[in-house]
């Protein structure tokens, strides 16, 4: 895993902005995470991309998993539970500007519902769940759980 840090100024973001764009199209992104810096006409917005080491492309057929169909493997109370969460991911991820895949993964999303995930511990067990996106998220995740597992 590594860091890479860009700043795009708030009153010319072009340059600084097709740089993240091209960067974020040859890696494979972790997470990203962003800051507003205020400071007058210099404002810019500070930017962390995780990325994967790979000695691979990008991209490539090599690199991608198989394709899982969630509706063949959970059942289907299970099912509607995932696809909630799938939309409160959609939805934050939207709202930050940011890949859906960036908070959590379909199969991190999965094993939440499979689990039975209710607590903060539960949640951080759960391969690639770190520090970072357990407080970010996981206070609206584990919410949506409780009350769509306790309807199943």
């Amino acid at each position: 895993m590594k860091y890479h840090f860009f700043n795009i100024h708030a009153q010319n973001p072009d340059s600084g902005q097709e740089a993240l764009n091209t960067f974020c199209g040859q890696h494979r992104i972790l997470a990203v995470e962003k800051q507003f810096v205020a400071l007058g006409d210099n404002s810019f917005w500070s930017i962390c991309v995780t990325t994967i080491d790979s000695t691979e492309k990008p991209n490539t057929a090599a690199n991608k998993r198989p394709s899982v169909d969630y509706r063949e493997v959970l059942n289907e109370q299970d099912f509607a539970v995932y696809a909630e969460l799938r939309t409160l991911r959609k939805t934050l991820a939207e709202q930050e500007g940011v890949p859906a895949y960036a908070l959590f993964t379909n199969e991190q999303l999965a094993e939440m519902v499979t689990r039975r995930t209710l607590t903060q511990t539960e949640l951080a067990s759960i391969e690639g769940i770190g520090k970072a996106r357990l407080e970010k998220y996981g206070a609206s995740f584990l919410n949506l759980l409780k009350t769509s597992l306790a309807k199943s």
